[in-house]
């Protein structure tokens, strides 16, 4: 059984950081005696260590030998059950995977060894076609599924991929044996019916569903108009755009927006063409719902996932059975490690409280090794989000 393992601290000095955060992970590896060695690192640092960063890893390759790295700067970062924002901090965690079953890759060290099924991105926000690098990576894994976050910092935005990197993409990837559950959940609570965008030039939504799509904006915030601007902007700039590719996708039971919606801002209003400007390239096809971001939404979204998660971890072959045939000695599975990527405009105080959403999560999965960072960006499948958190789970056989 792969064995992870987590640590995590704050201090202004990084090297007491790191310090304190190792001495909890060596703690932890000697606990667990007989257990493989690690072989696989993930680091997150504030942007307040980002100047650091390539004397970190140096520290942390000395600290364990033969590890792999990878990582990225976020404004915050996560463990299980607290975020650290807007301070020095780092979160470390390690896992004892097999030899052959991940790759580490970068700009300068590209995919090649192991026939990839999924894989961890870190990015550069400010890479030239970067949708495209995502959409590209996400085809040369066998299932097409991709998980991870833009770096967010004040200063560079670093990743780290057994060096520090500035630009491009980086991660690591999984073969088949290294099994993951993934789920997307979205902070934003629709305000409207989902139509199709019927006109659009570059990223202005000329039509919806055949009328003109700032009436149906205002149609949909309950707004008379424009007449009034001390009523109509508030509720304006508190409203994003959810767009879809797929016709068929709709936002699910409860009123949220299911994996393949991509939330975007509002960025202008075209009063002359009654048309309406989105932060992206929109298409006619694609389907559009105005929303607001919604904090009861949130939270019971992200328990929606987590719940998922472990039903579909926990569910024994018994119940499988009841769907078709199964392989009755298929042993049950349960969490050895989490990741959880989310935008850095949630976190705690978007959730009520200090460290809300990371209590959110450990709750609902147990006390459980989680590393993570709050993202400028996150990505999911093939295509980048806003506003959503992206939670990760390696799985195995009971130990």
């Amino acid at each position: 059984m792969p064995a992870f393992v987590c640590g995590h601290a704050t201090h202004p000095d990084w090297r007491v950081a790191l310090s304190l955060a190792g001495a909890q992970i060596d703690a932890q590896i000697d606990a667990q005696a007989g257990a493989a060695p690690p072989s696989l690192g993930f680091v997150y640092l504030t942007d307040a260590y980002a100047a650091h960063a390539a004397e970190l890893l140096a520290a942390l390759c000395a600290r364990w030998p033969g590890v792999g790295w990878v990582g990225s700067v976020g404004v915050g970062v996560a463990a299980s059950g607290v975020e650290y924002f807007d301070e020095p901090a780092l979160v470390l965690m390690l896992a004892a995977l097999p030899a052959g079953s991940f790759e580490v890759f970068s700009g300068a060290h590209p995919l090649q060894r192991i026939g990839a099924d999924s894989a961890l991105v870190h990015a550069d926000p400010a890479t030239p076609d970067l949708a495209e690098l995502i959409h590209e990576m996400s085809e040369r894994t066998a299932s097409g599924y991709l998980f991870g976050g833009l770096a967010a910092s004040r200063g560079d935005a670093l990743h780290i991929a057994d060096g520090v990197w500035r630009g491009g993409l980086s991660g690591v990837a999984f073969g088949r044996d290294v099994e993951i559950v993934s789920r997307v959940t979205q902070g934003c609570q629709p305000v409207g019916p989902e139509r199709e965008v019927t006109k659009a030039e570059r990223n202005i939504v000329v039509e919806l569903d055949g009328e003109p799509a700032l009436p149906c904006l205002l149609r949909d915030l309950g707004l008379p108009g424009l007449d009034d601007p001390r009523r109509a902007l508030p509720r304006l700039r508190a409203t994003l755009a959810g767009l879809t590719d797929a016709p068929a996708a709709r936002p699910g039971r409860r009123g949220h927006f299911g994996d393949d919606v991509r939330v975007r801002h509002l960025v202008g209003l075209d009063p002359g063409r009654h048309a309406v400007a989105l932060a992206d390239q929109v298409e006619p096809g694609m389907r559009l719902a105005f929303c607001t971001r919604d904090v009861t939404a949130a939270r019971r979204d992200l328990v929606r996932i987590c719940s998922e998660i472990r039903e579909e971890i926990e569910t024994t072959p018994a119940e499988l059975a009841a769907h078709g045939p199964v392989d009755e000695t298929l042993p049950g599975r349960r969490i050895l490690g989490a990741l959880y990527v989310s935008c850095a405009g949630r976190g705690g105080p978007h959730f009520g409280g200090p460290s809300a959403e990371l209590k959110i999560v450990q709750h609902a999965l147990g006390d459980v090794p989680l590393a993570g960072f709050f993202a400028g960006g996150e990505i999911a499948h093939r295509h980048v989000y806003g506003y959503t958190g992206v939670l990760t789970v390696f799985t195995g056989a009971p130990g």
